[in-house]
């Protein structure tokens, strides 16, 4: 199975340090959304894997997020695409789960209910965090330099031997031409 992991504020979408709080602020960063029914059309599933502690925080509940997953899961399929799951922590950073990014637990979670190894998948994030739990849960991290990526890229100490992207278009049109070892 072709299956990539995407974080969701930041790649998919535009990111807010005030949360992404409903569908309205919900905004798709240009060729995102293309990207992902590109990926579909190539033979790749597409699976999201997301932070929203906006609900421990109580600024959105949890039929806020399914509205706000709503129109982007109708958003994708306007381009073609699909997307195949949806995984997400609702914790706070301060709650001791195994899900919040960087821990691996979303990661370790998607490989378990798609019966799959990670190693060959390609995890795309624009966060530290998003590298630190793709790499510890074996998949292949990679970064965008959309949402917090451009200031992680100039800051992390975890990106030796992460490809980096401009966004996820460039990533999607680099992995579909077979070109991504290049990088």
């Amino acid at each position: 199975m072709k299956l990539v992991i995407l974080d969701r504020d930041g790649v998919i979408n535009q990111d807010s340090d005030q949360f992404i709080k409903s569908p309205d602020e919900w905004i798709p960063i240009p060729g995102s959304l293309e990207a992902i029914g590109r990926l579909n059309r190539e033979g790749w599933r597409v699976v999201i894997a997301t932070n929203q502690s906006g609900i421990a925080r109580n600024l959105f509940n949890m039929d806020m997020l399914n509205r706000i997953h709503d129109k982007m899961v109708q958003m994708v399929a306007g381009k073609g695409g699909e997307v195949d799951g949806i995984f997400f922590c609702p914790h706070g950073p301060g709650d001791a789960c195994r899900c919040r990014k960087p821990r691996p637990g979303l990661f370790e979670d998607i490989a378990e209910r798609f019966r799959i190894q990670l190693n060959d998948v390609f995890a795309v994030g624009d966060s530290e965090r998003d590298i630190v739990a793709a790499r510890d849960a074996k998949a292949r991290p990679v970064l965008v330099k959309t949402g917090k990526g451009r200031s992680t890229a100039k800051t992390s100490t975890e990106l030796d031997g992460v490809p980096v992207f401009r966004d996820l278009a460039e990533f999607v049109d680099t992995l579909v031409q077979g070109k991504l070892e290049e990088y």
